[in-house]
């Protein structure tokens, strides 16, 4: 089963390997860097759109951050 746990880490994962800061992903996505700081703590998720685009950003599946990869 796939928890959010599971989501986050991914998430987290692919935050970190992409080289970006978090006031440089917050700038290309729209939202405060605080907010990015929220997803890397696990405080918080994305919307589906900010999710879409941080996938888009990223290079990466929403498949594969949804642990369907």
């Amino acid at each position: 089963m796939i928890t959010l746990n599971d989501i986050h880490l991914r998430l987290c994962e692919c935050i970190r390997e992409s080289g970006y800061t978090q006031t440089h992903l917050a700038e290309l996505l729209g939202i405060s860097p605080s907010t990015v700081s929220h997803y890397l703590r696990g405080d918080k998720f994305p919307a589906l759109d900010t999710l879409a685009n941080l996938c888009r950003i990223l290079d990466v599946s929403p498949a594969y951050i949804l642990c369907f990869e």
